[in-house]
Parts: C-alpha cells; sequence; structure tokens
C-alpha cells in the first residue's frame, strides 16, 4: 500500500537535526551556519514552489510498493525533477544553483534512507545535478604589481581607501578568504631568521596553510600591526563597504577594460546584461584568494605547491580553474613571443 508523506516537514527536521549536532559530517564535524543556510534557501524554494504549482511535494517507503506503484514513483520524481528545476530557472537562477539546489535535495533524501532508515527506492539518482563553468576574474601580476608599488596612486587615495588597497594586497598574496584575513592576529605571524611567516587554519576547510610573507607584505603587517596580540590585525570592515570600497579604487587604478558576462542556463550561455560592465565593476573579496592562486600558477610554481600553500586537496576539481586560467594566461604571453620571432 502507497503511504505518502509530506517532504517540508521532513526537510524541516532535517535542518533542525542539522542545527543541533544531531547529524553530522562524514567526518564527525558538526554542519556549518553556511551550509544550514543553504538548506533553508531549499525549504523555501520548495515552500514557494509547491505553493506556486500546487504539486504536492510528498514520498512514499519503496519497499511498500509493487511493481507498477514503483513505476508510477518513478515518473512522480522525473515529473518533480523536470517542473521544479523550471520553476528555479523561471526565477532566474543558473545551472550551477540549481545544481547545488538539487544535489542538496539528494543529500535530504539520503539522510531519510541512511538516518531515519526510510527506504527512498533511489529515486534521488534521477535528480541530474548540473554544472557550469564560470569566468574566474582576477588581477594580472601587472595589475597587482601596480596596486603593490606605485606610490603615486597610494598618494591618490583617500585614507579609507588605502586602507581597502592594504588589505586586499594583503589578501591577493596570502590567498585567505575574507573571514580568515579579518580573523588574523599576531600568532598567525612567526618570524624565523628575520623572515616573516603567516600560519593559519581555515574557519571553513579546516586546513592549515603556511606562506613565507614578501617584503611589501611584511611592511603592510607592520603598520597595521596592534599592541595586544590579541587583538585582529586589520580593523573590520563590512563585506559591502569593503566591495564597494574597491569598486571605486579599481576605477581610479584605470582597471576598466570591458568584460563580457555570461552564465549558463540549461547548458546554453546567457548573457547577464546588456549593458557594458567594466572590469572594476566586478572586483570583489573573492579576487583576492583567485589572485593569490593564479598568480602563483602564472609566475611557475608547481600545482603541488599551490595547493598546499591554498589548501585545496588533490582531488579538489575546482583548483582545476585556476590551472585551466593560468594555462590560457601563458598561452597568451608564448603568442606574444612567438609573433615577435616570426617577425623578420
Amino acid at each position: 500500500m502507497k503511504v505518502k508523506l509530506a517532504i517540508i516537514p521532513l526537510f524541516e527536521q532535517f535542518i533542525k537535526e542539522s542545527k543541533n549536532g544531531k547529524r553530522l559530517k562524514k567526518n564527525g564535524e558538526q554542519i556549518s551556519e553556511g551550509t544550514i543556510k543553504n538548506y533553508t534557501y531549499v525549504l523555501n524554494n520548495l515552500r514557494l514552489f509547491t505553493n506556486s504549482t500546487g504539486i504536492e511535494l510528498r514520498i512514499c517507503d519503496a519497499s511498500r510498493l509493487n511493481k507498477r506503484e514503483r513505476l508510477s514513483e518513478k515518473n512522480y520524481w522525473k515529473k518533480f525533477y523536470k517542473k521544479f528545476t523550471l520553476f528555479l530557472y523561471k526565477k532566474g537562477c543558473h545551472d550551477n544553483y540549481v545544481g547545488i539546489t538539487i544535489k542538496q535535495i539528494r543529500t535530504f533524501l539520503n539522510w531519510l534512507k541512511y538516518d531515519k532508515d526510510f527506504n527512498t527506492g533511489d529515486y534521488q539518482k534521477i535528480l541530474y545535478i548540473r554544472k557550469e563553468e564560470i569566468n574566474i576574474l582576477v588581477l594580472s601580476p601587472e595589475q597587482l604589481k601596480f596596486l603593490i608599488h606605485d606610490k603615486e596612486f597610494n598618494r591618490f587615495l583617500s585614507p579609507a581607501e588605502k586602507k581597502v588597497k592594504d588589505i586586499f594586497v594583503f589578501g591577493c598574496t596570502t590567498g585567505l578568504r575574507f573571514s580568515d584575513l579579518f580573523n588574523l592576529t599576531s600568532k598567525n605571524i612567526e618570524v624565523q631568521n628575520g623572515d616573516y611567516y603567516l600560519n593559519i587554519k581555515s574557519q571553513k576547510t579546516k586546513t592549515s596553510t603556511g606562506i613565507k610573507l614578501p617584503k611589501y607584505a611584511v611592511e603592510i603587517y607592520q603598520q597595521y600591526k596592534p599592541r595586544s596580540v590579541k587583538k585582529n590585525i586589520f580593523p573590520k570592515i563590512t563585506l559591502f563597504i569593503f566591495n564597494r570600497t574597491l569598486k571605486n579604487i579599481g576605477k581610479k587604478a584605470g582597471f576598466t577594460s570591458p568584460i563580457s558576462l555570461t552564465r549558463e542556463q540549461l547548458g546554453k550561455p546567457k548573457q547577464l546584461t546588456k549593458k557594458e560592465v567594466l572590469f572594476c565593476d566586478k572586483m570583489s573579496s573573492h579576487m583576492m584568494r583567485r589572485t593569490a592562486i593564479t598568480t602563483l600558477l602564472i609566475l611557475g610554481m608547481p600545482e603541488h605547491l599551490v595547493r598546499k600553500i591554498s589548501g585545496h586537496s588533490s582531488s579538489s576539481s575546482s583548483f582545476n580553474r585556476y590551472v585551466h586560467y593560468a594555462q590560457t594566461y601563458i598561452d597568451k604571453e608564448i603568442d606574444k613571443i612567438h609573433q615577435k620571432l616570426e617577425e623578420y
């Protein structure tokens, strides 16, 4: 007999157990606040979907279904996937967001199966996870050098802009995430034989990062170094103000080349805006980590060492995007050399 259970209350319980620690990661660690927030977004989308379409969201115990009912249930999940993803695309979502949402629904179904001993029938395998390759925006080595060394430009900035520029340059050198950068204290700085080393454990991945600091990064540290080792090195700045100021800095620096922004829906590229978008308009805190990784690769550091510094595992697929970008940059530079050789 087909017994139906409503999905929304079950998903609410899934979130609750992720919050209170009853459900843990595979390694025994608690689910992060960011992940729980993403689960909440999925739940909200499921509620909006059922309210706007009137489609019943339910699941049946597959162990109690006969052959005809199992086929019916399989068709139900196929229809759910098609209609729910179409609902997300109509909202303006792109392949990565839709894919992440479906992945989290599959995580929920696996929780039902393995944590609650509810036979889901493996219908979650029907839920295909889409992915898209998003172009990463980073500073070129020349742009980064300009921000580091151009003293005339530095005098042109306001005190608030100088502060953001210094923090941004430090981030582009160390590859730290925004949250980790503003949690730094002097305890994270170690001096050995006159050389300065940054040592930190990422809040997000729990991986340790150690990197020797160049002279300009040491000067930035010494400029903002607090008297107490317990105080943060850099003064707190909200993400919104940081990104807004960074865009102004980019504009003043002349990083104003037009860029094309496309995203994918159902595997097809879509232009994000008809208006001209300038490079400086897309500068943000995310650019720090990406710039650090690609700069190291572009300037010739072996991949396995860059992975160690950035905290990426050897199996990390996201790291390959940086490698691809760096190779593209190198190819362009090589083409310039080849062009000079071909001219006679």
